[in-house]
């Protein structure tokens, strides 16, 4: 049900556009009327953001599925409209872990915490601070490794810690508890994305307050219970798809991701006060959702037949293109059909100034020359095209598997991200342009009834904004393994010049180990243009070495 909050909305809504849409046609003011109605629900509070994989994801599938349902589609996910698929946030600390100092028991996550890199074991024993002797943990002052390298910004605490972890289980330490008894800020927390591989040993950190407590007699010796249980963090995603069979050749996709960013858990928030609000995502992107279910409407009454439509609404896009990603490696239709592919993200928000909609993967088929309109004033907004199929957003999935691809955006603004994405902001009948602009996109193309010829496209450069040297590869942020893994590669940037190749897992560059997408990034801000190291990467079982220059 929607709140009275939304009535009151959805009625100011309609009087703002009552004299506009006195002019529009009766099936024009019923599309007006369902995007108001789909965003509202979409962006209502009570789905508290749709995060992936929360009952507010939950709530948004189905409505999605009862608007398919409706409009006369056919299920065409794994079971019924939805396919469920595994979202790996990383590692996590589980609930068996236990630290006892002298029979008093510290707190996970407050007191103590295992590095994720740690190794899961059970010990009990009674070694000694300062003595560093075989078959006994050990113990660890940062201080004196933090004040050397104070000035060193090359230095990676994090990797210098996993090292020596390693050094010491070689030389019989049964595990390593850190603390740090010096007033320099050692910024260490518990990093659930990090993907290193495990050392063969418990790895602990113990805070400032307990260390102090426990460890400031060095001649001590402690009673030390100790039990480390670290584990994979996951939850459920879904994609929710309905069909048109009209029996045709080729078939066409339609998306929109429906998933956003529930409270900014995910630390994609644009909002940094640290505040607890829910992110609505009314623009990013209930408005794309809402085009593809009218889109779906529309083409569901359509008496053209020449082709078949799929229309799937994602989850995880927020999160790197988890939904698309999967249900592109694991369709229910055969790809070998589909002619092509069009996506709607933040479709809602048409600037009644600058009128422009972009319209982006312009160049992966030379078809779109001659049905994508840019000059014809008659349009109620200026087109402005983007020829590469890579992006931000689900198209880039199937662009991935050689299909060409359309992606459109209404621009961003300064709501992007923020608990400000509501659905009074959404300018409806700039979005009704953009559906009905689509639309006669598919049908000019009904008419041709062609095969489109698919482009590959110049890779967008990532990272080039936050660091002075990139890669040039697109990161898939699905692989859940230790490393990076290209989900492409630039043509003419340093790792293809390295030799590296779409599927090729980064696992070192120069002296820094790639555990994640995370210290990939981090590695990335350590080098400058020109300077020229190694990477390290594996394709399938081969570990290959190359020199790069950035």
């Amino acid at each position: 049900m929607i709140s009275p909050r939304t009535k009151t909305l959805l009625v100011l809504l309609f009087v703002s556009v009552a004299v506009s849409a006195q002019k529009l046609k009766k099936a024009d003011k019923l599309t007006l009327a369902n995007l108001k109605t789909h965003v509202a629900f979409l962006a209502d509070d009570k789905l508290e953001g749709r995060r992936a994989g929360t009952n507010g994801e939950k709530l948004a599938m189905e409505y999605i599925k009862g608007q398919f349902e409706t409009i006369g589609l056919l299920p065409k996910g794994t079971d019924g409209f939805y396919q469920a698929f595994e979202i790996n946030e990383g590692k996590q600390i589980g609930p068996g872990t236990y630290l006892k100092i002298n029979n008093a028991s510290l707190e996970a996550g407050k007191d103590f915490f295992p590095f994720p890199f740690s190794f899961n074991k059970k010990i009990d024993a009674t070694p000694a601070i300062a003595i560093q002797e075989a078959d006994m943990p050990w113990f660890v002052d940062l201080a004196e490794t933090l004040e050397e390298n104070k000035s060193n910004p090359h230095f990676d605490l994090n990797e210098y810690i996993r090292n020596n972890s390693k050094k010491a289980a070689d030389r019989g330490a049964t595990a390593v508890i850190l603390f740090n008894s010096s007033a320099t800020d050692d910024k260490l927390v518990f990093n659930g994305k990090d993907k290193s591989d495990p050392v063969s040993i418990p790895v602990i950190y113990v805070s400032k307050d307990a260390a102090n407590k426990y460890f400031k007699d060095k001649t001590a010796t402690v009673d030390i219970k100790l039990k480390t249980e670290i584990g994979e963090k996951k939850r459920t995603g879904h994609n929710v798809a309905g069909y048109i069979d009209n029996g045709a050749a080729s078939t066409v996709i339609l998306g929109a991701h429906f998933d956003h960013l529930g409270y900014g858990e995910d630390g994609n928030s644009m909002m940094r006060t640290g505040e607890k609000l829910i992110h609505n995502g009314a623009d990013d992107n209930a408005s794309g959702s809402a085009a593809l279910i009218e889109l779906a409407r529309i083409l569901k009454g359509s008496k053209t037949k020449t082709s078949n439509y799929l229309f799937v609404a994602f989850s995880g896009e927020e999160l790197g293109l988890f939904g698309s990603k999967y249900y592109a490696d694991n369709p229910t239709i055969d790809l070998k059909s589909v002619n092509y592919m069009l996506n709607m993200d933040m479709v809602g928000r048409l600037n009644d100034s600058t009128k422009v909609l972009s319209v982006g993967g312009y160049g992966t088929s030379p078809t779109w020359a001659s049905v994508v309109t840019t000059e014809d004033k008659k349009l109620p907004f200026v087109v402005k095209t983007d020829s590469s199929g890579s992006g931000p957003s689900d198209h880039t999935s199937f662009y991935r598997k050689d299909i060409p691809v359309l992606f459109f955006f209404t621009g961003q603004h300064r709501d992007y991200h923020r608990p400000s994405d509501d659905a009074d902001k959404i300018n409806y009948m700039g979005e009704l342009n953009v559906v009905n602009y689509i639309y006669s996109i598919i049908n000019t193309l009904n008419k041709e009834n062609q095969k489109l010829a698919f482009l590959k496209t110049r890779e967008p450069q990532m990272g080039t904004r936050a660091f002075s040297v990139t890669m040039g590869i697109m990161p898939d942020y699905t692989f859940s393994g230790t490393g990076v893994r290209a989900d492409g590669v630039t043509e003419g940037r340093p790792a293809f010049k390295a030799g590296l190749k779409a599927g090729d897992i980064i696992i070192q560059i120069g002296e820094y180990s790639i555990s994640s997408v995370e210290t990939y990034m981090q590695t990335l801000g350590k080098f400058k243009k020109g300077d020229k190291t190694k990477v390290k990467f594996k394709r399938g079982n081969e570990t290959i070495e190359a020199p790069v220059e950035f």
